[in-house]
């Protein structure tokens, strides 16, 4: 039988003094983004070695005291696919929960997907079976229902066993240490901060945009950027994606001229029409130094041969070490190295000893 989820700030304080003396607990979350910027955390599920609890934090418990049962020093916190859960939490819990372990992680360092879903892993490692049925129902109506319950149980009340079997497999091929290094790189804040000036980066083929259609770009995209997160609303609901490559190609420079091209309703208009004018004009006065026009997406030949050298390399250590490639490094980390950054500059701990050698060599060859 399911437990009653925790609405009281009383029955939060006797879970709080009881889930506190566990060295490990289970964590996850559930929540809603579809009408926001920022995740609403809708529920948490919780579990030591012996039961399950759940805390509706939509019932308006005292935040604090749901931050500090969060946050007992020195408690590890086991979860699956950690970040997006950490993320929700960060507005709880100010700071990146720690120390962390996350059983996604695990599996790839023993030859899992690297993005496995838990109830796959529960089914290869636990040979059980989850219904995962509710994964897409609205955590913010309230009551819950019967099988929504359940469903939320299941995501917490095996992580602690798999976690255990995953450490167990680890240890046997000496990469215990690999995932505790990952895990506590969870524990930056920079994983989680959101640069409006990077918002730019979202829109495929950018670069190959003249370089002053790409200067309008990126100053709306971080525009649009700043006021979803100022007003917690979705990018799409402050301007939508094809509204904003109109508006950098086009370069108006009146509310008229943004009426005309015929992709905003006139009430967004007249409300947004100062603001991005403002963007625009000082993407217009804004220098073109190191703004360069690609022909098309794909890096010039001789840096893809590069790129070819170090794919092949990186998917020889891969191999060997049977894991997936972009477990050990992706094609971002590859494009740094072949534009010149140094290997231990991008690859950190024991990647930079397993896989740095063989990607200095491939990138000095030829």
């Amino acid at each position: 039988m399911n437990p009653v989820p925790i609405t009281s700030d009383e029955a939060l304080a006797s879970a709080a003094e009881r889930l506190a003396a566990a060295p490990r607990i289970a964590l996850d979350t559930e929540f809603m983004r579809e009408r926001t910027y920022y995740a609403e955390l809708a529920f948490v599920q919780l579990a030591d070695a012996d039961e399950v609890t759940l805390v509706d934090p939509l019932a308006g418990l005292d935040r604090g005291r749901l931050a500090a049962l969060l946050g007992v020093p020195g408690q590890v916190k086991v979860l699956h696919a950690a970040r997006q859960d950490i993320e929700v939490l960060l507005p709880l819990t100010g700071a990146p929960l720690g120390p962390v372990l996350d059983t996604q992680l695990a599996a790839a360092l023993i030859g899992a997907p690297a993005q496995v879903g838990y109830g796959d892993l529960i089914a290869s490692e636990l040979g059980l079976a989850l219904d995962k049925s509710q994964a897409r129902t609205d955590w913010t109506r309230r009551p819950l229902s019967p099988a929504q319950l359940q469903y939320a149980c299941e995501d917490v009340r095996w992580l602690l066993p798999l976690a255990a079997r995953l450490e167990e497999r680890l240890a046997a091929l000496g990469r215990l240490a690999w995932f505790q290094e990952d895990s506590a790189r969870l524990a930056d804040p920079a994983l989680y901060r959101t640069s409006p000036a990077d918002a730019w980066q979202r829109f495929k083929a950018c670069e190959t945009l003249p370089p002053r259609e790409q200067l309008r770009l990126r100053a709306l995209a971080a525009w649009r950027e700043a006021r979803a997160m100022r007003r917690n609303l979705p990018r799409g609901w402050v301007l939508a994606d094809e509204a904003l490559r109109a508006l950098a190609r086009a370069a108006p420079k009146t509310p008229a001229a943004i009426a005309a091209l015929n992709v905003m309703a006139p009430g967004a208009v007249e409300k947004l029409a100062a603001e991005m004018l403002a963007a625009l004009a000082a993407a217009e006065a804004e220098p073109l130094d190191g703004i360069v026009q690609r022909r098309d997406e794909r890096p010039p030949p001789e840096e893809r041969a590069r790129l070819e050298r170090l794919g092949a390399a990186l998917k020889a250590v891969a191999k060997e070490l049977k894991v997936a490639p972009e477990v050990l490094a992706t094609q971002r980390d590859l494009r740094r190295i072949v534009r010149g950054e140094r290997v231990d500059a991008v690859l950190a701990g024991w990647r930079c000893a397993v896989l740095g050698t063989p990607l200095a060599e491939a990138a000095r060859r030829g």
